[in-house]
């Protein structure tokens, strides 16, 4: 944890906490909600390999291998894509050496893209994934004061954006309003970090919503309490927030079925 990139120094990982934090994590998706999970193998020559998000977007039956913006990551790619050939998805490989993309900064809403061009992804990239999924509109949103587009914002619901209330948050929101033909409801969070949160509709569960513990962030956790339709999970990420990891970082849903 202390080769791991982190955007601003800080304190240290508790790296037994991380630890704890993320079984709870895999113990949520597999346990309590009945998911298949497909853990990828551990790579301590990759400190950043635990943000799976960033290798891989993924919708429907095709996946799109990233290449994340940061050169120590492109390894990263290499597991992503034996997990996803043992799923038998169509793989997209992005070869092209001047494109750049995290999957952190990949918004999908269910009907469109929204790209964040941020110091990790840029336009060559967004236009890779557009040129991949023919059949969504891709809009891209300068992203400033955050390492990526779902640093501060996410989906809560089928047509619900969760949103930071800092500057830049409202500000890309702003953006993607203008860029979509549709209208989005919104839910706006006191904190930035508490915006990214997991939305899940799983068939026997409804709608269910991961997000973060009330004891880091009480008044956003007070926000989502009030989506009463949701199944709501509440969710520890103190330890890897440290180094810039969120909820959606950790994990690439895939909606489809599979005997792993």
């Amino acid at each position: 944890c202390r080769q791991a990139l982190r955007s601003s120094p800080g304190s240290e990982v508790d790296l037994a906490r991380a630890e704890r934090e993320y079984q709870l994590y895999v113990g949520v998706l597999r346990g309590k909600l009945g998911l298949q999970v497909l853990e990828l193998p551990a790579d301590e020559s990759l400190p950043d390999c635990v943000f799976v998000e960033d290798a891989a977007v993924v919708c429907e039956e095709t996946a799109l291998l990233t290449r994340p913006g940061a050169p120590s990551r492109r390894k990263e790619v290499e597991a992503m894509k034996k997990a996803l050939e043992s799923l038998n998805l169509n793989i997209v490989e992005m070869v092209d050496e001047n494109a750049t993309l995290d999957g952190g900064d990949v918004l999908f809403t269910g009907r469109e893209f929204f790209v964040g061009l941020s110091r990790r992804t840029n336009q060559r990239g967004a236009e890779i994934l557009a040129d991949t999924f023919k059949d969504y509109a891709v809009s891209t949103v300068p992203v400033h004061d955050a390492l990526h587009l779902k640093s501060f914002c996410s989906m809560a619901g089928p047509n619900l954006i969760a949103i930071g209330s800092s500057e830049a948050a409202q500000k890309a929101l702003k953006t993607m309003q203008q860029m979509s033909d549709h209208r989005y409801d919104k839910l706006t969070v006191p904190d930035d970090a508490a915006a990214n949160c997991i939305y899940l509709n799983i068939p026997s569960k409804g709608h269910v919503l991961l997000h973060r513990a009330p004891e880091e962030y009480p008044e956003s956790a007070k926000v989502f309490e009030k989506l009463k339709d949701h199944m709501l999970i509440p969710i520890a990420n103190t330890e890897l927030e440290k180094v810039d990891g969120a909820l959606t970082c950790c994990s690439v849903l895939i909606n489809k079925s599979s005997e792993l």
